[in-house]
């Protein structure tokens, strides 16, 4: 099934030159990208340029186009660099939507930001840093209102699939019960989920800025770090991150932690706080990594608490991070192969589940998110690009600020990436 091609609204800065810049097409997960928008928007379906650093980069990324794309050997070539803020802002002000593939965005993502939010130019990432995300909600959140611009982060595996579904459980729990969920509770599986040098690298700035930086740590503790207003004191109880094994009795599977719902629980909880609350102020979400139900599904569970725990340890400390670094963990620009990626395949599990209310009984809805592509690269690529366009074409424009894929996409998201072949799914019994 092919992606639904743009709508016919004009982009909300039509005399733009551009409807789309990439930033970072040189990349590992940046080529991925500009593939898929070769593949489904070339020829005169987009107006669209490759941004970097590198020209000849850019113009070996090109090449590799033409053959997808006739067209795109004339894709044009924009040059900055991401400690070069006039270039930066340069690129923006051409641009109705600028993709950012370039991380880790702690180091190299802030000032791409700020560009777009003065030249009121609607921007997606894949950001999985949560430090990252709560910094441009405090310097740029007020200003993206008032110039329009949409800053909309974490548009990958972290943090469509948690985000999107949570929305759309919640959905169905009020068309079919009347009232939302209380509670939603996510179960990701996934098959040949592969990482890239560049996810690594957000990885180790995390982990490098948390042994330095109390309020890092305390980001990275708090389910509810980028909300914009809850106060300390007004949380419900048991709200937190998975740490150790769980039992799911209405998925019936066993889980482990699930090491990006570090960042994913936050965008759930920002989504919920931008949209007034209509998960309710005691909302409650987790999330885990199923490892299916059984004596197998315990240990493996069990091993995969004791692995998460011993990997963020070494990490966190200098001579080990250093030494996996050096030896174990993918370089920046390598990624899995062509066929890993065809061969991965991901499933989010959900449940929403609200209380009895008067005569009405307590009320379950499932769902489920499927990708049939690796989740981290072949149906990230795919996520990331769906929101562009849709930023592009189809959202009417809107309230600007520093925002999230369901408070700001919604179901006009979930239609294009069900055109795009991903199945999202409401149901009233699991999968």
């Amino acid at each position: 099934m092919s992606p639904s091609a743009p709508r016919s609204r004009q982009p909300r800065h039509a005399d733009r030159r551009f409807d789309v810049v990439l930033w970072g097409a040189t990349g590992f997960t940046g080529a991925l990208v500009a593939e898929y928008l070769a593949r489904h928007y070339g020829g005169a379906k987009l107006r669209w340029a490759l941004a970097g650093r590198s020209r000849d980069k850019l113009e070996k990324v090109r090449a590799t186009l033409a053959p997808i794309d006739p067209g795109a050997g004339a894709l044009p070539l924009l040059l900055g660099d991401s400690a070069d803020r006039a270039s930066l802002d340069a690129i923006a002000r051409e641009a109705c939507v600028v993709i950012s593939t370039v991380g880790p965005y702690a180091r190299y993502g802030s000032d791409l930001v700020a560009a777009c939010v003065e030249a009121g130019t609607d921007y997606c990432d894949l950001t999985g840093e949560p430090q990252f995300v709560r910094r441009m909600i405090d310097a740029h959140h007020a200003r993206a209102i008032e110039t329009g611009a949409r800053i909309v982060h974490s548009c990958g595996f972290d943090s469509i699939p948690s985000d999107l579904g949570t929305l759309m459980v919640q959905t169905a729990m009020r068309e079919r019960h009347g009232r939302p969920a209380r509670e939603v509770r996510c179960l990701h599986s996934t098959n040949g989920f592969a990482i890239s040098g560049g996810t690594v690298a957000s990885m180790l700035e995390g982990a490098r800025e948390m042994t330095t930086d109390p309020g890092v740590r305390r980001i990275f503790g708090d389910p509810y770090a980028l909300d914009p207003e809850r106060p300390r004191g007004d949380r419900p109880r048991g709200q937190r991150d998975q740490v150790g094994v769980r039992w799911d009795p209405d998925l019936g599977r066993w889980s482990g932690p699930f090491a990006l719902a570090a960042s994913n629980s936050r965008v759930v909880m920002r989504t919920n706080a931008l949209l007034g609350y209509p998960y309710g102020r005691d909302f409650r979400y987790v999330e885990g990594m199923s490892t299916g139900s059984g004596p197998g599904g315990w240990l493996q569970a069990a091993g995969m608490t004791a692995g998460t725990a011993g990997f963020f340890a070494a990490v966190a400390l200098p001579p080990t991070r250093w030494l996996l670094t050096k030896t174990v963990l993918p370089k920046p620009g390598e990624g899995p192969s062509k066929e890993t990626r065809e061969r991965g395949r991901f499933t989010t599990r959900f449940v929403a589940v609200a209380d009895g209310e008067g005569s009405a009984p307590a009320a379950r809805v499932f769902g489920a998110v499927h990708g049939m592509q690796d989740p981290g690269y072949g149906e990230t690529a795919k996520m990331l690009s769906e929101s562009a366009m849709c930023l592009a074409f189809d959202e009417e424009p809107g309230k600007g600020g520093i925002l999230t894929p369901a408070a700001c996409l919604g179901a006009r998201l979930i239609d294009r990436l069900r055109a795009a072949g991903m199945k999202l799914d409401a149901t009233d019994s699991p999968a």
